[in-house]
């Protein structure tokens, strides 16, 4: 079991920064394109006579909640672990170089 970090055991320099805008929309990115992708090949071929605002408002109306809700956060929190490892080792190796 791992002990969870608090604000008062957890120091500026092992606490995780927001990720930058860049990060961000990479990470909304990759939760758009492929949930698009799969609505565009199941939905595709029921929508086609469809209009295309049509098309694009009912994939939207799917997509855009699954991302929400779903996707980014669950990509959100994958990101915030992997950066909260990072920092944790380089917080190791800076205390091992003054030590």
């Amino acid at each position: 079991m791992t002990a969870q970090a608090t604000p008062e055991t957890t120091t500026p320099a092992t606490r995780p920064h927001m990720p930058s805008v860049h990060t961000r929309a990479l990470i909304t990115w990759l939760a758009i394109f492929p949930l698009v992708s799969l609505g565009m090949l199941l939905l595709g071929p029921v929508m086609e006579p469809w209009h295309p605002v049509l098309r694009a408002l009912l994939l939207t109306a799917l997509v855009v909640p699954a991302a929400v809700y779903v996707v980014v956060p669950r990509l959100m929190a994958g990101h915030g672990a992997l950066s909260r490892k990072a920092v944790e080792r380089s917080a190791r190796r800076a205390a091992r170089k003054s030590a």
